[in-house]
Formats: C-alpha cells, structure tokens, sequence
C-alpha cells in the first residue's frame, strides 16, 4: 500500500508575497491539491523533506502548517493520485523523445527538461528510463 504525505497550512492573507511562495513551491513539487491548503506528494525520503523544509517557511512567514502520513485506505478510482502525478509527465516525457527525432535538436534544452521532469516523477515510469536512454543514445544528458 502506497502512503502518502499531506501537508495542511494557514497562512497570513498579507503580505500576499508569502501565499504566492508557498503556492510555487507546492507546484514545483507537484503536489496536489486536495481542498484549498490540503496538499499530497508520494511519501519518498526527498518528498518528506521537501514538505518539512516547506513546513517551517510557513512557520517562519507567521503561518501553521502541519505535515501528515496517510495510507490511502478507499477511494472510488484507487489510481486517482498517481495518474495525476504521471500524466503530465508522460507528455513532458513523449515531447522530448518527439523533439529527440528532429534534426538540430537542441539536446543542452532537452536534457534539462528531461532533468526537471525527472524531479517529479515521483513513481519512476519506465517511459521516463526510455526517454534517458534516448537522450543518452543522442550524445545528451
């Protein structure tokens, strides 16, 4: 069974500077959001830390935050979570190989890419290992 990290937050409406910083570090992760300051990653050792270094910005903006574990114990699309993880990463990794297979591709641009979608891909999918291989087989990477 897969567990899961929750990190529940309150934050001062002002100064808005800090509300915009917590919402682009929880996007950059790629967390998701469960109601308005209910966010989920996978439970992954960088994941908790990620959420406990977010945790104590919030702490040190005047705000609350707390961190839960949770096993996903029912949900009427058990797989819910993880396609909404692995979606757009799919295309990010299907755009690559694509661009891969065009001449003078810009391989410095695609391997970055390819690195920050590697961040977030939180349940290892073999299209990602593919999509490594291809930039690797093309002399990037």
């Amino acid at each position: 069974m897969r567990k899961w990290l929750l990190l529940t937050y309150k934050i001062p409406r002002e100064p808005t500077a800090g509300r915009v910083f917590v919402w682009r570090k929880l996007k950059q992760l790629a967390a998701i959001a469960i109601q308005d300051a209910i966010w989920v990653l996978p439970k992954t050792p960088r994941t908790e830390e990620q959420f406990q270094w977010l945790a104590t910005e919030i702490t040190e903006l005047g705000g609350k935050a707390i961190l839960w574990e949770a096993d996903q114990l029912y949900a009427t699309d058990a797989m819910g979570f993880e396609k909404q993880y692995n979606e757009p990463l799919i295309a990010e990794y299907e755009s690559i190989c694509a661009a891969l297979k065009k001449k003078n591709c810009d391989l410095e641009e695609l391997s970055k890419r390819y690195g920050e979608a590697q961040k977030r891909d939180y349940f290892a999918l073999e299209l990602g290992k593919q999509t490594r291989e291809k930039l690797l087989a093309a002399g990037g990477g």
